[in-house]
This record gives C-alpha cells, sequence and structure tokens, in this order.
C-alpha cells in the first residue's frame, strides 16, 4: 500500500535550519509530483511547496519563497524540504503529499524565539 513517512522534524531557534525528508513507497514515485503542506495550531493546512515528477518544476507559496528548498531523489523515493532562516511562524506539522492523493502522517517543526 501507499507510504508517505514524513521525518526531521524538530525544535529549532529562530534563524535555523532543518532537513525535512519523507520516504515513499507503494506507488511509482517518480510519475507523480510530490508537495509539502503544513498546519499551524488553530489553522487550516496550507501549501507549503510542489515538485513535478522529473524535478524539473518547482513552485513555493509566498511566506516560504527564498528560504526553503524543496528537492526529490527519483531513484531513492524521496522527497525533501530545506527549511533555512526559519521562522517562529513556522511552526507547524509539516505534511508531505502525493499527487495521487495521500499524505504522510506529519512531523512537527517548533521554531522558537
Amino acid at each position: 500500500q501507499v507510504q508517505l513517512v514524513e521525518s526531521g522534524g524538530g525544535l529549532v531557534q529562530v534563524g535555523g535550519s532543518l532537513r525535512l525528508s519523507c520516504a515513499a513507497s507503494g506507488f511509482t514515485f517518480s510519475r507523480y509530483s510530490m508537495s509539502w503542506y503544513r498546519q499551524a495550531p488553530g489553522k487550516e493546512r496550507e501549501w507549503v511547496a510542489t515538485i513535478i515528477n522529473n524535478g524539473g518544476k518547482l513552485n513555493y507559496a509566498d511566506p516560504v519563497k527564498g528560504r526553503f528548498t524543496i528537492s526529490r531523489d527519483n531513484a531513492k523515493n524521496m522527497v525533501y524540504l530545506q527549511m533555512d532562516s526559519l521562522e517562529p511562524e513556522d511552526t507547524a506539522v509539516y505534511y508531505c503529499h502525493a499527487s495521487l492523493g495521500y499524505w504522510g502522517q506529519g512531523t512537527q517543526v517548533t521554531v522558537s524565539s
């Protein structure tokens, strides 16, 4: 079955960096776009970034442009989110999403000021 397993979350200070990873299995990874979303306490889940199946096009939400970088390794069935210059507003549970309609369980990111 399809599985998406995120890792790499944690507690970091303002201005710090984290790298999230998402391990995918159970589907032909290289055929699908992959995205990251996040959900802060009391807020709706919001889109963060998307990378198309071959990695040739990337899109970012305005709040993270210039600070976050999405990437993928189709040989390893992995998608990553490099997060730099983290701000308290980035505190959220981060979810990996495959465009065929599956979500991971999420990983907590907390940015302390």
